[in-house]
């Protein structure tokens, strides 16, 4: 287990390829089977040192974090030996980067520019909210708050969904497939603490759900990382029952740290039809949920 309090990236590097060395089926890459007891999963250190073309010695100092320099075709090798997917890859390259006293990124912005908030308000048949890369929910519209949470009743430092995913019971119920949402949780947010080691808050939450949350501790263990893509989650409501709706992600070019996150249906499907129902049911007059959205 790493120590909660120990920023993600401080030997980021070492780490991210000591647990996929040691995720990856050694026949997967075509080694024989020598007949050698295999003490632990996965690849020999030994045998990702042949497969990249590198030393036994630098695979051990840059496990160790021994060593911090990195040249791109040595990683490109070591991506190719360890077969890292495209985020993994890309993930890989960052850390690479962050060890070589990279300069600290700023904070992601907290501050939503008042057009993007109307924005948001003006979606009435679409759940929007905005997010910063640790996925604080910096602001929501009414459709969020009736298909999601009530983000208004929460505190500040409530309103992340990945603390929400884990920590919160009724909006884990929501998740139809809560193993599967609550892996890509860690996934997104082990990227983005590759991207920004230095962010306190960041290193803070993942402190906290570490302590609390088991399946949180393992699966960050894991090192298992991912980028934005194209989302499809199905949740379960208490209202209108379940519902599959495609997240759409879109980058706020004020704001680089922010996205605007929207949920949507596809054309005359069952769950569009639910989704405008719930809506229009949410709008009536006697509903708490109309009024006007705040934000931080």
């Amino acid at each position: 287990m790493e120590n909660p309090g120990q920023p993600p990236g401080g030997n980021e590097l070492g780490d991210f390829l000591r647990a996929h060395r040691a995720a990856l089926d050694p026949h997967r890459v075509g080694l024989p089977d020598d007949g050698r007891l295999r003490r632990v999963p996965g690849l020999r250190r030994e045998e990702l040192a042949q497969l990249a073309h590198v030393s036994i010695d630098y695979v051990v100092r840059l496990e160790q974090g021994r060593t911090r320099r990195v040249s791109r075709p040595v990683l490109d090798a070591l991506a190719d030996a360890l077969r890292l997917a495209p985020d993994e890859r890309a993930y890989l390259f960052t850390v690479a980067d962050v060890t070589q006293a990279a300069p600290a990124r700023q904070p992601a912005g907290q501050k939503v520019d008042p057009q993007l908030q109307q924005l948001l308000d003006g979606m009435h048949d679409i759940p929007a909210m905005v997010l910063n890369r640790r996925m604080d929910v910096l602001a929501w519209n009414r459709g969020a708050t009736v298909l999601l949470t009530d983000f208004a009743a929460l505190p500040a430092h409530g309103r992340n969904l990945i603390r929400l995913t884990f920590l919160d019971d009724a909006y884990r119920s929501l998740y139809a497939d809560w193993p599967r949402a609550a892996r890509e949780c860690v996934a997104v947010l082990r990227m983005e603490a590759g991207r920004n080691p230095n962010d306190r808050a960041l290193t803070d939450l993942v402190g906290e759900l570490t302590v609390r949350d088991p399946d949180f501790r393992t699966w960050w263990a894991s090192h298992q990382v991912r980028g934005p893509r194209q989302l499809t989650k199905t949740y379960r409501h208490s209202v209108i029952g379940t519902v599959t709706l495609d997240v759409q992600q879109f980058g706020v070019d004020t704001q680089p740290d922010q996205q605007l996150v929207a949920y949507t249906a596809p054309p005359d499907s069952p769950s569009q039809e639910s989704l405008r129902f719930l809506l229009q049911w949410s709008a009536q007059p006697d509903d708490h949920t109309t009024n006007r959205n705040r934000h931080y």
